[in-house]
């Protein structure tokens, strides 16, 4: 038959006394509390957040060609505005 067994605390030790060379911290040696998220206001706007809905294999190929795929896909849809396909006549882009 197994003995129950307990768990003892364990001895205290006297690491709670005072350190001359480590004192505690104070508000003042702290200082005011600084909080930062994100990444701040860009210095010179030059892109809008938008929300766009893509196909899942387009988006799976361009994660899959590395970091940064956020600009790759802005860089290819920039070729197309320079090519003139942006506008849709038939819904069809013509040869």
């Amino acid at each position: 038959m197994k003995r129950d067994t307990t768990l003892q605390k364990p001895k205290s030790s006297k690491a709670k006394s005072k350190d001359s060379d480590n004192p505690p911290w104070s508000e003042e040696m702290l200082g005011p509390a600084v909080v930062r998220r994100g990444r701040g206001p860009q210095k010179a706007p030059t892109k809008v957040s938008t929300t766009i809905r893509l196909d899942a294999d387009v988006l799976a190929y361009f994660r899959a060609r590395g970091r940064r795929y956020q600009t790759q896909i802005n860089d290819e849809l920039r070729k197309v505005v320079k090519r003139g396909l942006t506008t849709r006549s038939s819904g069809r882009r013509s040869a």
